[in-house]
């Protein structure tokens, strides 16, 4: 069943993208993730002294169900830079081991 995404839930995502250079749609916070591949995005962040907006999914099932669609992305966390979707757990965490991550955030001025 394909659902159209309300236009009023793109403009709240696009809201939450425009806030902050850098934003993480996550299962739980970064004290407290729900989920092991949130945690391990945030330690990556962290551990690059990263300033970065957290949006936790689970507080939002609409924003949930519309951001896969926005993004075509299946999976949470979601990592976001200058609004553009960076990719999961897997792509922050090969970023991060490159030394990638940290120039993107420092191009973005969140690091």
């Amino acid at each position: 069943m394909n659902v159209a995404v309300s236009e009023d839930v793109i403009t709240r995502i696009k809201a939450e993208l425009a806030s902050s250079p850098v934003v993480l749609f996550m299962k739980g916070t970064p004290d407290f993730p729900q989920c092991g591949f949130s945690a391990q995005t945030v330690a990556a962040l962290r551990a690059l002294g990263a300033r970065f907006k957290h949006v936790n999914i689970f507080e939002e099932p609409e924003l949930r169900d519309a951001l896969k669609r926005y993004s075509n992305w299946p999976t949470y966390p979601q990592l976001y830079v200058n609004g553009e979707l960076i990719g999961g757990c897997d792509i922050a965490l090969e970023m991060y081991q490159s030394g990638e991550l940290k120039k993107l955030l420092g191009a973005a001025g969140a690091a």
